[in-house]
């Protein structure tokens, strides 16, 4: 434990009477963005926490412990998330870290995770190299997909599609957005080897206008797109290419592997988004068939926690880390980081979309994600995703 923080909850423990230490809760910082263009996914993802937490907490919490949030907004910025993290571990003495949405701010974070041995939690950041063995360390687990996932998983899709010889690519200018591309060019041409990558677009995270990107593409004349944009970067990015005729130039063949088929993303849209296009979410929320009776539930519960009419699709990756960490735990009996640690070692939990292992090796789940076309549905006033199907690349999905 960082001397500093060990300091401040000494002399903390220090004013408490005997016996009121048992009942303190078990703190859990959460830096997020809850601002800007990327807070379309980070708020759903802190809500899901929130409401993970209420749930331990009705049943009465972990080793009689309740459970607490406590949130901060991130910005998206590295420097910022790494601000917060320090704040949250030294003067707020938070247990654990959940948190950061972004491949910039996951990575910082856990390299103070790292310094004051605190047990950190990745729900979303997809950098392959946050758990590579040069940056793995004892601290670091991560939930969501990452970027191979991701990439392998868009070009095993488009290698299906008849007619494709000239495919360009967009996504923004940092660390996940290079890996993504270069995952999914990789898996292409070994699918492919007949495709060419005729135009590479790089906007930066947070762009405004993105008009010379859809030009310059559209000048390239790609018969098909692999486009990593996501949160609120691809709703402006939809509602610019649109009136210039980019989605119908490509006749809409454009997969998006940045979470753009969850409804946080097409109900801003509406009748906007262009339909046709294939896009994935970790929670489809409309399921049509086969839906899990965990996820009904879960669904149920986060409809009324958020007090929203149809749910969210980014929610549940807020909501499996902290169950997570409410079982490890348990497995541990104890909040020591070292122990919770070790209990997260190869920990299978339950969640409202199947089960998820911590590898050992690794610290990751290896999540892979629902993938499908997105479609009109009369029932509801934005495009969901058609039949969605769960897509690991390994081994290779059989898809329809």
């Amino acid at each position: 434990m960082h001397i500093r923080r060990f300091a401040a909850l000494v002399a903390a423990a220090a004013l408490i009477p005997a016996g009121v230490m048992a009942a303190e809760p078990i703190k859990i910082g959460f830096p997020i963005p809850l601002s800007g263009p990327t807070a379309t996914y980070g708020v759903p993802i802190l809500q899901g926490a929130q409401l993970a937490a209420q749930e331990i907490n009705a049943k009465g919490g972990v080793l009689g412990r309740k459970i607490e949030i406590l949130p901060r907004d991130s910005k998206a910025n590295p420097d910022t998330a790494v601000r917060l993290a320090r704040e949250l571990i030294i003067k707020d003495g938070v247990n654990f870290l959940v948190g950061t949405l972004t491949s910039a701010e996951a990575p910082a974070v856990s390299t103070v995770a790292k310094e004051n041995k605190v047990v950190f939690l990745v729900p979303s950041a997809k950098l392959v190299d946050l758990t590579e063995p040069s940056n793995l360390h004892p601290y670091i687990f991560r939930v969501s997909s990452n970027t191979t996932i991701e990439g392998q998983s868009g070009a095993i899709i488009m290698a299906k599609w008849p007619g494709i010889k000239r495919v360009a690519t967009i996504a923004p200018d940092y660390a996940y957005g290079h890996e993504d591309i270069a995952a999914f060019i990789a898996k292409l041409k070994q699918l492919r080897p007949d495709i060419q990558i005729v135009d590479q677009e790089w906007p930066k995270l947070g762009e405004s206008d993105f008009t010379p990107f859809i030009t310059a593409q559209m000048g390239k004349k790609p018969d098909a797109v692999y486009c990593a944009l996501f949160a609120g970067d691809f709703i402006s990015f939809v509602k610019q290419a649109t009136p210039l005729g980019y989605f119908k130039a490509i006749h809409n063949r454009l997969a998006d592997g940045g979470e753009v088929g969850a409804v946080d993303e097409t109900m801003p849209l509406g009748a906007a988004y262009p339909y046709g296009i294939w896009a994935d979410a970790y929670d489809p929320v409309i399921w049509g068939s086969g839906e899990p009776p965990a996820h009904k539930a879960f669904e149920r519960h986060l409809r009324a926690f958020t007090h929203s009419k149809y749910g969210s699709g980014w929610s549940v990756m807020g909501y499996i880390p902290i169950v997570a960490l409410a079982e490890a735990v348990k497995k541990a009996g104890s909040v020591d980081e070292d122990k919770v640690a070790h209990a997260l070692l190869g920990l299978t939990i339950d969640t409202p979309i199947g089960k998820r292992t911590f590898h050992a090796k690794t610290h990751e789940t290896e999540m892979g994600e629902f993938w499908g076309v997105m479609v009109k549905n009369p029932a509801y006033p934005f495009a969901v995703i058609k039949n969605p199907v769960y897509y690991d690349p390994e081994p290779q999905p059989t898809m329809n």
